[in-house]
Protein backbone atom coordinates (compact mmCIF):
# COMPACT_ATOMS: atom_id res chain seq x y z
CA UNK A 1 0.00 0.00 0.00
CA UNK A 2 1.64 3.19 -0.45
CA UNK A 3 1.18 6.47 0.63
CA UNK A 4 -1.70 7.64 -1.68
CA UNK A 5 -3.55 4.15 -0.97
CA UNK A 6 -3.32 5.37 2.74
CA UNK A 7 -4.20 9.10 2.17
CA UNK A 8 -7.53 9.29 -0.01
CA UNK A 9 -9.83 6.96 1.60
CA UNK A 10 -9.75 10.05 4.78
CA UNK A 11 -9.72 12.69 2.01
CA UNK A 12 -12.96 10.90 0.69
CA UNK A 13 -14.39 10.56 4.30
CA UNK A 14 -13.41 13.81 5.64
CA UNK A 15 -15.08 15.55 2.19
CA UNK A 16 -18.31 13.37 2.94
CA UNK A 17 -18.48 14.81 6.50
CA UNK A 18 -18.21 18.30 5.21
CA UNK A 19 -20.86 18.04 2.86
CA UNK A 20 -23.15 16.81 5.40
CA UNK A 21 -22.12 19.42 8.17
CA UNK A 22 -22.64 22.35 5.12
CA UNK A 23 -24.24 21.22 1.47
CA UNK A 24 -23.01 22.90 -1.87
CA UNK A 25 -25.26 25.85 -1.67
CA UNK A 26 -24.42 27.50 1.22
CA UNK A 27 -20.45 26.61 1.18
CA UNK A 28 -20.70 28.32 -2.77
CA UNK A 29 -22.70 30.79 -0.47
CA UNK A 30 -20.22 31.64 1.57
CA UNK A 31 -17.42 31.64 -1.01
CA UNK A 32 -19.47 34.21 -3.01
CA UNK A 33 -19.57 36.41 0.11
CA UNK A 34 -15.78 36.11 1.13
CA UNK A 35 -13.27 38.62 0.42
CA UNK A 36 -11.29 39.10 -3.05
CA UNK A 37 -8.95 36.57 -3.25
CA UNK A 38 -5.71 38.01 -3.37
CA UNK A 39 -2.77 37.52 -6.55
CA UNK A 40 -0.81 34.33 -5.54
CA UNK A 41 0.93 33.79 -9.07
CA UNK A 42 1.94 37.70 -8.43
CA UNK A 43 3.09 37.73 -4.91
CA UNK A 44 4.93 34.54 -5.85
CA UNK A 45 7.02 36.95 -8.75
CA UNK A 46 7.28 39.72 -7.56
CA UNK A 47 10.04 40.19 -5.39
CA UNK A 48 12.28 37.74 -6.87
CA UNK A 49 13.00 34.16 -5.29
CA UNK A 50 10.85 33.29 -2.03
CA UNK A 51 9.43 30.77 0.10
CA UNK A 52 5.56 29.45 0.26
CA UNK A 53 5.88 28.42 4.10
CA UNK A 54 4.23 26.19 5.56
CA UNK A 55 1.66 25.25 8.66
CA UNK A 56 0.89 21.37 9.55
CA UNK A 57 1.57 19.68 12.89
CA UNK A 58 2.46 16.83 11.29
CA UNK A 59 3.60 14.83 8.50
CA UNK A 60 3.61 11.25 6.81
CA UNK A 61 6.83 11.05 5.91
CA UNK A 62 8.39 12.45 9.66
CA UNK A 63 5.95 12.71 12.45
CA UNK A 64 4.79 15.35 14.59
CA UNK A 65 6.28 19.47 14.04
CA UNK A 66 7.44 21.01 17.22
CA UNK A 67 4.23 22.52 18.78
CA UNK A 68 5.85 25.68 19.61
CA UNK A 69 6.94 25.97 16.40
CA UNK A 70 3.37 24.85 14.79
CA UNK A 71 2.10 27.77 17.06
CA UNK A 72 4.40 30.62 16.04
CA UNK A 73 4.50 29.97 11.98
CA UNK A 74 1.50 32.12 11.06
CA UNK A 75 3.27 35.61 12.82
CA UNK A 76 6.75 34.32 11.98
CA UNK A 77 5.73 33.96 7.93
CA UNK A 78 3.67 37.76 8.29
CA UNK A 79 6.89 39.18 9.74
CA UNK A 80 9.62 37.57 6.91
CA UNK A 81 10.40 39.38 4.27
CA UNK A 82 11.23 35.99 2.26
CA UNK A 83 7.34 34.99 2.70
CA UNK A 84 5.34 35.55 -0.59
CA UNK A 85 2.74 33.13 0.57
CA UNK A 86 1.50 31.07 3.43
CA UNK A 87 0.09 27.20 2.55
CA UNK A 88 -2.01 25.16 5.45
CA UNK A 89 -2.68 21.33 5.08
CA UNK A 90 -6.30 20.51 5.00
CA UNK A 91 -6.40 16.88 5.94
CA UNK A 92 -6.73 16.71 8.92
CA UNK A 93 -6.50 13.03 9.68
CA UNK A 94 -2.57 13.07 8.12
CA UNK A 95 -1.49 16.54 8.92
CA UNK A 96 -3.29 17.57 12.41
CA UNK A 97 -4.53 20.89 10.94
CA UNK A 98 -7.61 21.47 8.93
CA UNK A 99 -10.02 24.45 6.75
CA UNK A 100 -10.46 26.08 10.17
CA UNK A 101 -7.04 26.20 10.41
CA UNK A 102 -6.55 28.09 7.25
CA UNK A 103 -9.32 30.01 8.27
CA UNK A 104 -8.23 31.51 11.44
CA UNK A 105 -5.05 31.96 9.32
CA UNK A 106 -6.34 33.62 5.98
CA UNK A 107 -8.47 36.35 8.07
CA UNK A 108 -4.90 37.65 9.63
CA UNK A 109 -2.74 36.84 7.13
CA UNK A 110 -1.51 39.94 4.22
CA UNK A 111 -0.24 36.99 1.90
CA UNK A 112 -2.04 34.56 -0.37
CA UNK A 113 -3.09 31.72 1.34
CA UNK A 114 -2.46 28.18 -0.13
CA UNK A 115 -5.05 25.55 0.42
CA UNK A 116 -2.78 22.18 0.36
CA UNK A 117 -4.88 19.11 0.31
CA UNK A 118 -5.44 16.23 -1.69
CA UNK A 119 -8.50 17.98 -3.78
CA UNK A 120 -10.43 15.38 -5.91
CA UNK A 121 -14.24 17.58 -5.78
CA UNK A 122 -15.11 21.00 -7.15
CA UNK A 123 -16.89 21.28 -3.02
CA UNK A 124 -13.40 21.65 -1.52
CA UNK A 125 -12.55 24.60 -3.91
CA UNK A 126 -15.40 26.38 -2.71
CA UNK A 127 -14.90 25.44 0.88
CA UNK A 128 -11.68 26.42 0.41
CA UNK A 129 -12.46 30.27 -1.24
CA UNK A 130 -15.16 30.38 1.55
CA UNK A 131 -12.35 30.09 4.18
CA UNK A 132 -10.21 33.19 2.23
CA UNK A 133 -8.08 30.56 0.45
CA UNK A 134 -6.75 32.26 -2.74
CA UNK A 135 -5.27 29.49 -4.38
CA UNK A 136 -5.77 25.39 -4.08
CA UNK A 137 -3.36 23.02 -4.79
CA UNK A 138 -4.26 20.36 -7.84
CA UNK A 139 -1.82 16.89 -7.81
CA UNK A 140 -1.42 15.52 -11.34
CA UNK A 141 -0.86 12.11 -9.71
CA UNK A 142 -4.38 12.21 -8.46
CA UNK A 143 -6.21 13.58 -10.82
CA UNK A 144 -6.12 12.79 -14.48
CA UNK A 145 -6.21 15.46 -17.15
CA UNK A 146 -9.58 16.29 -17.60
CA UNK A 147 -10.50 16.32 -14.23
CA UNK A 148 -7.07 19.01 -13.46
CA UNK A 149 -8.99 21.15 -16.65
CA UNK A 150 -12.65 20.80 -15.35
CA UNK A 151 -11.09 21.84 -11.40
CA UNK A 152 -8.88 24.45 -12.42
CA UNK A 153 -11.91 26.47 -14.75
CA UNK A 154 -13.50 26.66 -11.48
CA UNK A 155 -10.55 27.97 -9.80
CA UNK A 156 -10.36 30.70 -12.21
CA UNK A 157 -14.01 31.56 -11.89
CA UNK A 158 -13.67 32.04 -8.30
CA UNK A 159 -10.95 34.35 -9.02
CA UNK A 160 -8.38 31.99 -7.35
CA UNK A 161 -5.47 30.33 -8.47
CA UNK A 162 -3.94 26.90 -8.91
CA UNK A 163 -0.63 25.15 -7.61
CA UNK A 164 -0.36 22.24 -10.17
CA UNK A 165 2.04 19.51 -8.49
CA UNK A 166 3.65 17.13 -11.05
CA UNK A 167 6.22 14.44 -10.06
CA UNK A 168 7.09 13.53 -13.59
CA UNK A 169 7.41 14.36 -17.08
CA UNK A 170 4.26 12.45 -18.42
CA UNK A 171 2.54 14.66 -15.18
CA UNK A 172 3.45 17.62 -17.43
CA UNK A 173 1.93 16.94 -20.61
CA UNK A 174 -1.58 16.50 -19.13
CA UNK A 175 -1.58 20.26 -17.51
CA UNK A 176 -4.09 22.48 -19.05
CA UNK A 177 -3.12 25.23 -21.09
CA UNK A 178 -4.42 27.67 -18.52
CA UNK A 179 -2.02 26.40 -16.02
CA UNK A 180 0.10 29.52 -14.19
CA UNK A 181 1.64 28.10 -11.47
CA UNK A 182 3.65 24.31 -11.25
CA UNK A 183 5.16 22.66 -8.42
CA UNK A 184 7.76 20.13 -8.94
CA UNK A 185 7.42 18.07 -6.21
CA UNK A 186 10.20 15.64 -5.13
CA UNK A 187 8.33 13.82 -2.48
CA UNK A 188 7.85 9.68 -4.28
CA UNK A 189 4.17 9.66 -2.89
CA UNK A 190 3.93 6.46 -4.95
CA UNK A 191 6.37 4.73 -2.61
CA UNK A 192 5.29 1.84 -0.39
CA UNK A 193 7.69 2.65 2.49
CA UNK A 194 9.68 5.47 4.12
CA UNK A 195 6.23 7.04 5.83
CA UNK A 196 5.84 6.98 9.60
CA UNK A 197 3.31 5.36 11.72
CA UNK A 198 0.95 7.83 13.87
CA UNK A 199 2.83 8.59 16.71
CA UNK A 200 6.51 7.89 15.58
CA UNK A 201 8.65 10.40 13.92
CA UNK A 202 12.67 10.36 12.01
CA UNK A 203 14.78 12.82 11.77
CA UNK A 204 15.71 11.45 7.55
CA UNK A 205 13.24 11.63 4.63
CA UNK A 206 13.17 8.39 3.16
CA UNK A 207 10.91 9.71 0.82
CA UNK A 208 12.40 12.03 -1.90
CA UNK A 209 14.33 12.33 -4.78
CA UNK A 210 15.72 15.14 -5.59
CA UNK A 211 16.57 14.39 -9.64
CA UNK A 212 12.63 15.38 -9.36
CA UNK A 213 13.62 18.83 -9.82
CA UNK A 214 15.97 18.61 -13.10
CA UNK A 215 12.36 18.78 -14.66
CA UNK A 216 11.99 22.78 -14.42
CA UNK A 217 13.47 23.05 -17.73
CA UNK A 218 10.42 20.80 -19.14
CA UNK A 219 7.64 23.12 -17.04
CA UNK A 220 5.64 24.90 -20.03
CA UNK A 221 6.71 28.11 -20.56
CA UNK A 222 6.38 31.28 -18.97
CA UNK A 223 4.53 29.19 -15.83
CA UNK A 224 5.77 30.18 -12.22
CA UNK A 225 7.76 27.68 -11.10
CA UNK A 226 7.43 26.17 -7.44
CA UNK A 227 10.26 23.70 -5.84
CA UNK A 228 8.30 20.84 -3.20
CA UNK A 229 9.38 19.14 -0.69
CA UNK A 230 13.09 18.75 1.02
CA UNK A 231 14.31 22.07 0.76
CA UNK A 232 16.30 23.29 3.20
CA UNK A 233 18.59 26.31 3.91
CA UNK A 234 21.53 24.04 2.54
CA UNK A 235 19.73 23.51 -0.89
CA UNK A 236 17.88 26.29 -1.75
CA UNK A 237 20.52 28.70 -3.05
CA UNK A 238 20.90 26.33 -5.88
CA UNK A 239 17.21 25.74 -6.91
CA UNK A 240 16.42 29.79 -7.03
CA UNK A 241 18.70 29.97 -10.40
CA UNK A 242 15.90 27.14 -11.79
CA UNK A 243 12.77 28.05 -9.54
CA UNK A 244 10.85 31.35 -8.79
CA UNK A 245 9.92 30.24 -5.23
CA UNK A 246 10.39 26.76 -3.00
CA UNK A 247 7.57 25.34 -0.44
CA UNK A 248 9.24 24.76 3.02
CA UNK A 249 7.51 23.35 5.98
CA UNK A 250 9.32 20.82 8.11
CA UNK A 251 12.63 22.38 7.49
CA UNK A 252 10.97 25.34 9.95
CA UNK A 253 8.29 23.56 11.85
CA UNK A 254 11.00 20.88 13.23
CA UNK A 255 13.64 23.43 13.86
CA UNK A 256 15.20 23.39 17.13
CA UNK A 257 16.24 26.29 17.22
CA UNK A 258 12.37 28.22 16.14
CA UNK A 259 10.66 29.32 13.03
CA UNK A 260 11.84 33.33 13.03
CA UNK A 261 15.57 31.56 13.41
CA UNK A 262 14.83 28.97 10.47
CA UNK A 263 13.52 31.55 7.77
CA UNK A 264 16.54 33.95 8.93
CA UNK A 265 18.88 30.96 7.85
CA UNK A 266 16.98 30.90 4.64
CA UNK A 267 17.64 34.23 3.80
CA UNK A 268 21.14 34.23 4.47
CA UNK A 269 21.52 31.34 2.32
CA UNK A 270 19.27 32.95 -0.45
CA UNK A 271 21.67 36.31 0.30
CA UNK A 272 24.73 34.57 -1.06
CA UNK A 273 23.16 32.22 -3.46
CA UNK A 274 25.49 32.10 -6.78
CA UNK A 275 24.28 34.31 -10.07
Amino acid sequence: MTILDRILPDVRRELDAARLAVPLEEIKSRAAAARPPRDFAGALTAQGFGLIAEVKLRSPSMGDMRPENAAQAAAAYEASPIVRAVSVLTNETHFGTGVRDLEKIAATSTKPVLRKDFILDPYQIYAARAAGADAVLLMANVLSADQMRDLHDIVLSLGMESLFEVHEEEEIAALPATARVVGINSRKFKSRDGFVARGQSTDEDFTLDFAAFELAEKLPAGSVRVAESGVTPATVAPLARHFDAALVGTSLLRDPRGVAAALAEFAAALAVRPA
